[in-house]
């Protein structure tokens, strides 16, 4: 099939929502960010959740005005769901896209089934994290299997952004084979967390924290895969070794209400401090002793990137993508997923070590500024299109 003769090479790029995390922030860089004098972008997204922390900002910095499809969301409904894929058919039809590129799970479903309806030439998805476990009961994470092996039939590459996370979905959980699926870790603009340093004792004079006091620092959405209740109980266990430290907990949610809860309930909620959403995050990181994460399920954390662009040691669990970024004992620790005990464990070990944690910052922020720039991204995508639609000339 060939491609459309015109100068530029037309994608649309699919998102549900430009809620806080890797997908929007790669969504936004690419739509931005690829060579203009070769690709046209558009960006078709839907609007965020209650509780969610909202980076429309960022699209708006990068110059980037997205077409809003109000019932494209994250929740499932089939009223809502229907409605979206009627306009995204019209849309696609109307725009007469090379490529149509979706991101996260239901606009990668919706954003397919209409790219294939509409008989765009070349699909491409992109799994950031999945919702194939850890999400879901066994019989409708089945179902969401199933449906993402048939999607797979018909899309043309499957991104993937760590080793990893190719492993787990090609050979773990089998959604396609191999050929089908294409290694392409995130990117960002790291430049303001390169330059954290500069925003050094801001937060701790908001918050009226003295210097002594050591501050781990959580960032994520307040739900239930993020683990928060074992961040807490690991907190509490650590408390009791160490006396000077506190326990920031960035981001908001669904479970905002049960965490304060459960703080009070383990009784440190002298300890622990809830920010909510804040879009200054190198004003935190700069004051943040020591990052960690928590979760059940992880695609490749931003946190984890943006804290070690910031010079930070980390401690998290080993899931997903997580080990393809923190390197265990060389920029952070990593621990068993649910292991509360070890977690607390890595924390008390690098809040005691003050030149252990400076260097797992040091070797982190080179590890994450030679691999997870967004030229890099850009440049790797671009070449990906290239290739699919030269060989589809080539049929």
């Amino acid at each position: 099939m060939l491609v459309n003769q015109k100068s530029n090479i037309k994608v649309i790029r699919i998102i549900a929502r430009l809620n806080i995390g890797g997908a929007s922030i790669n969504s936004i860089l690419l739509t931005s960010g690829l060579d203009k004098g070769r690709f046209e972008s558009i960006l078709v997204t839907g609007i965020i959740g209650e509780g969610e922390g909202d980076m429309s900002y960022l699209a708006e910095q990068y110059g980037v005005n997205p077409i809003i499809i109000p019932e494209l969301g994250r929740e499932i409904s089939w009223k809502n769901d229907f409605t979206t894929l009627w306009k995204l058919i019209r849309f696609i039809k109307k725009e007469k896209p090379d490529i149509v590129h979706t991101h996260t799970a239901k606009a990668g479903t919706l954003g397919r089934i209409s790219a294939i309806l509409a008989g765009v030439p070349c699909k491409v998805h992109t799994f950031h994290g999945h919702v194939l476990h850890s999400y879901f009961g066994p019989i409708k994470t089945k179902f969401f299997i199933f449906v993402e092996r048939i999607l797979a039939k018909f899309t043309d590459k499957i991104i993937v952004i760590s080793p990893l996370q190719f492993k787990e979905l090609c050979y773990d959980i089998k959604i396609a084979k191999p050929n089908k699926f294409a290694i392409i870790p995130l990117g960002f603009d790291l430049t303001q967390f390169l330059n954290a340093e500069i925003h050094k004792g801001e937060l701790r004079r908001e918050l009226n924290i003295p210097e002594d006091i050591l501050l781990v620092g959580i960032v994520g959405r307040l739900t239930a895969i993020k683990n928060h209740v074992m961040f807490l109980k690991s907190a509490k266990k650590v408390s009791e070794r160490i006396a000077n430290v506190k326990f920031v907990i960035v981001g908001g949610g669904e479970l905002e209400s049960e965490m304060r809860e459960l703080a009070i309930s383990l009784e440190i909620q002298d300890k622990v401090i809830f920010l909510g959403w804040r879009y200054d995050m190198p004003t935190i990181y700069a004051d943040i002793d020591l990052v960690v994460l928590s979760s059940l399920n992880e695609g490749t954390p931003v946190t984890l990137i943006e804290a070690m662009a910031s010079g930070k040691a980390v401690v998290s669990t080993a899931v997903g993508g997580v080990p393809d970024i923190v390197l265990d004992g060389q920029t952070g620790i990593l621990v068993p997923s649910g292991d509360e005990e070890k977690f607390a464990d890595a924390i008390v070990d690098l809040l005691e070590d003050a030149e252990k944690r400076k260097q797992f910052g040091k070797r982190g922020r080179e590890f994450v500024s030679a691999n997870y720039t967004k030229e890099r991204l850009c440049a790797d995508i671009e070449h990906l299109y290239l290739d699919l639609l030269f060989a589809q000339k080539m049929e």
